[in-house]
């Protein structure tokens, strides 16, 4: 499929690099493409930034049948642009559309879209220490029908964003509330699938742990409220005595692209690695006995976020003295290095945009 170009006549105005925050700037393009029964994915494009012009009744404003995906580009020293691990979110996006009945991508093909518009879009890459340009592809069903099916027709649309840091902390340690009561997904649901409705269903906990000065929230499993599944937009790990633990993925888990890294990353240094169920109690136990060292996020936005605090049910557990650890901070230097170019990329991860 070629991919047609028409560049915009009115190029707006970049931010001050000093103050992007995160996904509160859009570029100036846009990647399209469409597909209908019987036909498949077509009309490949690139076109200026602009609104989407939607009927009241488009069905993924009714019964939310989207996904979307979440990766970065880098631009390194030598000048070079680098995408890390392209493929493997665009493999994902497969998995997503597998489960929420959206017809399967070309992922290479899409690999080759997104670097066609940042090549478009180059000079929206931003170049100072810990900046980068977010990319946030997404699918959204495009029939105009009220009544409940897979839509026919879809939307691939790929938008992006001069960014900083995620969270205000940067590389500081968070504060992550435990929540208690709601629940995000269950085994069956659509919790390992990067669709709208596991954010949604967030977003009432996430709103009460801000209020009470957290960052993010801490997601128990939904049946027994009891083993520890992630953070709202990361995956977590525990270093508890000599091993590193993080949640197995079962089914209401994201499988995570950072995560994926860091464990290669640390198996590669010796560091051993344990996927496995992980019960709540069972951290605060190991801190009681002085065998929690430190406790991490992972993801696109924050690549490596340290944890300095949890609260579970009152019970306030701080974490390494409020301090980044010693592996988080190895891990966030090694991967960031990585895909910024600074360090040899010896895991074959980053993708050259020529």
């Amino acid at each position: 499929m070629n991919i047609s170009i028409t560049k915009t006549t009115a190029p707006k105005q970049k931010p001050d690099q000093n103050t992007l925050g995160f996904g509160k700037f859009f570029s100036d393009h846009m990647f399209i493409m469409d597909y209908t029964e019987g036909t498949g994915w077509h009309d490949a494009r690139i076109v200026p930034y602009a609104p989407l012009s939607m009927d009241p009744a488009t069905m993924v404003l009714h019964y939310g049948q989207t996904i979307f995906e979440g990766l970065k580009a880098y631009k390194a020293d030598d000048g070079r642009t680098l995408l890390f691990r392209p493929l493997k979110n665009m493999d994902r996006i497969n998995i997503s559309n597998d489960r929420i009945c959206i017809p399967q991508i070309d992922a290479p093909f899409c690999v080759e879209a997104i670097k066609e518009l940042i090549k478009v879009d180059s000079d929206w890459i931003p170049t100072l220490k810990g900046t980068s340009l977010y990319i946030r592809p997404f699918i959204i069903a495009t029939d105009v029908h009220v009544g409940v099916r897979p839509s026919q027709t879809y939307k691939f649309i790929v938008i992006t964003s001069p960014v900083g840091a995620y969270y205000p902390e940067g590389l500081n340690p968070v504060k992550i509330y435990v929540e208690p009561e709601y629940v995000r997904s269950v085994k069956g649901g659509v919790g390992f699938a990067k669709t709208a409705a596991n954010y949604a269903s967030s977003l009432k906990a996430q709103v009460e742990a801000n209020k009470k000065g957290y960052t993010q929230v801490l997601w128990l499993d939904g049946l027994e409220k009891k083993y520890i599944e992630e953070v709202g937009t990361m995956n977590v790990f525990f270093a508890i005595g000599d091993e590193v633990i993080t949640p197995a993925l079962n089914g209401s888990i994201l499988s995570g692209v950072t995560r994926d890294s860091s464990i290669e990353m640390m198996k590669s240094w010796g560091v051993k690695v344990v996927e496995r169920q992980l019960a709540i109690a069972e951290v605060y136990e190991a801190a009681k006995n002085g065998q929690l060292k430190e406790v991490f996020g992972t993801g696109t936005a924050a690549v490596i976020s340290p944890v300095g605090e949890l609260n579970y049910n009152g019970d306030i557990l701080k974490i390494n003295d409020g301090k980044i650890g010693e592996l988080s901070a190895k891990l966030y230097d090694a991967i960031t290095g990585v895909q910024t170019g600074a360090l040899d990329d010896t895991m074959g991860w980053i993708d050259e945009v020529e």
